[in-house]
Parts: C-alpha cells; sequence; structure tokens
C-alpha cells in the first residue's frame, strides 16, 4: 500500500489512485475471475480483496497494524464462497469492494477543501463510473462489440472515422482526405456509422470500466473480442494503424502463464 506520505492529495491524483485500483478489482471480478474464485479458499483464514494504486489485484490477509495505514476490505470474504451461488457472491463482494474504494479515495480526500467543492467534484467523478456491481452483474456489462476478422479494431473520432462494412471487414477513412475508392463508398459508410454508434454506447473498457466514447480512441483485442481505451493500454491511433492482430494486456499474460 502507499505509505502516507506520499498518498495522493489534489482531486485529480485521488481520482487516478481510485481508477487505478478500481482497474485492479475489475479485472479480478471478470476477466481474472476464475484465478480469483479460486484464491478464495473457504479453508483459509480471513482474506481480502485488494485493488492496488498499480492496476493490480491481490488476495491476502489484512494487515497486521492497528489502525491500518488506510481502510481495509471487507473481512473474510473467502468464508461465504461455498454457501452461496457463485454469481451471488461475487455480486456481494463487488459491494464491499465500492465501498472500499469510496473508503479509500476519502480518506486521502479528507484533507481537500470543503468551500471550494473539491471533495464534492471528486465524488461526480467517480460517480461517472459504472460500480463494480454494475459491472459485474451486468447492469453496465464489460461487452465486445461485434467481432471484426481483418485488422486492428481501432477507432479515433478526432483522426480516423472507423465503419463496419461487414463482419469481416473494417474500412479506415481520414476526416480530412479520402480516397477515390473511399469516396466511393461514403454513403454506405455514415449510414454503417450511425449504427454502430447506437450498438456500442454500453460497451465499457475492459482496463478501467469507462463506457464508450465515440470521441475517444478504442482498439479491440483479436483474442479475448474486448475493448479498451487506447490511453488504457498505452496504443495511439497511428500505432494501431501498423498492428495486424492486436493482443490485450490480460491475453499476454494469460499466454504466458501457460508457458
Amino acid at each position: 500500500m502507499a505509505s502516507i506520505s506520499s498518498s495522493p492529495r489534489t482531486v485529480e491524483e485521488i481520482f487516478k489512485d481510485y481508477t487505478a485500483r478500481r482497474a485492479g478489482l475489475v479485472r479480478a471480478l471478470t476477466f481474472d475471475v476464475d484465478n480469483f474464485y479460486s484464491q478464495c479458499d473457504p479453508e483459509k483464514e480471513n482474506l481480502c480483496l485488494y485493488g492496488h494504486s498499480n492496476e493490480l489485484w491481490e488476495v491476502t490477509l489484512p494487515a497486521e497494524e492497528v489502525p491500518p495505514e488506510l481502510p481495509e476490505p471487507a473481512l473474510g470474504i473467502n468464508f461465504a464462497r461455498d454457501g452461496m451461488q457463485r454469481k451471488d457472491w461475487l455480486s456481494l463482494v463487488a459491494v464491499h469492494s465500492d465501498c472500499w474504494l469510496l473508503s479509500v479515495s476519502f480518506y486521502f480526500g479528507a484533507r481537500l477543501n470543503r468551500n471550494e467543492r473539491s471533495r464534492k467534484r471528486l465524488f461526480s467523478m467517480i460517480n461517472d463510473l459504472p460500480s463494480l456491481f454494475e459491472v459485474v452483474t451486468g447492469r453496465k456489462p464489460v461487452k465486445d462489440k461485434p467481432s471484426v476478422d481483418s485488422g486492428s479494431k481501432a477507432r479515433n473520432n478526432a483522426k480516423v472515422k472507423s465503419f463496419f462494412l461487414s463482419s469481416s471487414q473494417l474500412v479506415f477513412a481520414s476526416q480530412r482526405s479520402l480516397d477515390g475508392q473511399a469516396k466511393n463508398n461514403s454513403k454506405l459508410m455514415d449510414e454503417n456509422y450511425g449504427d454502430e454508434e447506437d450498438e456500442h454506447g454500453e460497451t465499457i473498457c475492459g482496463t478501467c470500466g469507462g463506457t464508450y466514447n465515440s470521441d475517444e480512441f478504442w482498439i479491440g483485442c483479436d483474442i479475448c473480442e474486448r475493448w479498451y481505451h487506447g490511453k488504457c493500454v498505452k496504443i495511439t491511433p497511428a500505432k494501431a494503424e501498423s498492428i495486424k492482430h492486436y493482443k490485450c494486456p490480460s491475453c499476454c499474460t494469460k499466454k504466458g502463464r501457460q508457458q
């Protein structure tokens, strides 16, 4: 855990810490759920689920010091695992994890200036993201966009505009200049782009859990077919154009473990 001396102090720093811890917990409760479930053995001691500021998650024993350096997650989540249906248990863990994330953020935010409405702004920023409970229960599902067999599935409304022409073809057209072939297909592209916007409005980034926004650059994994903000996986539009088959960090990690 981060030490108090290096803890985030501004609204932006606290929110960045919140999104990083949240990303780790989203991964634990969705993409890495089988691994997470197996680690929560009811035969073990009281275990807690931690989301760390480096976007990693960990199931471990609670801190020994009293009082702890930071608020602690729900204790003993492993004890109820086999006494409930799996989806209900995961939902319960998600609710407690949401509470923990808020408690950590407002522990850091205790020093914020009330008169400047800093705490209100922090809560507003946090509230714009779907909760872990919403993600786990499907109210804000981590769902895939339709698969596209060829090319890197990327879009950036500022520089590159993408259009689905079929289930196996994705055409990129520059907003500043279009070649002759793209011009001939412009009408078809515009129609399909509008449909694609409607279909993917509820898509959620596999790293930060943020909802789809056509003004941001996104890229899809050709292995698991989940979608990510380019900034979350450190992929730029220019870099995406040179990638034939994109593999997300989660799939890269799974392959490394199998080897």
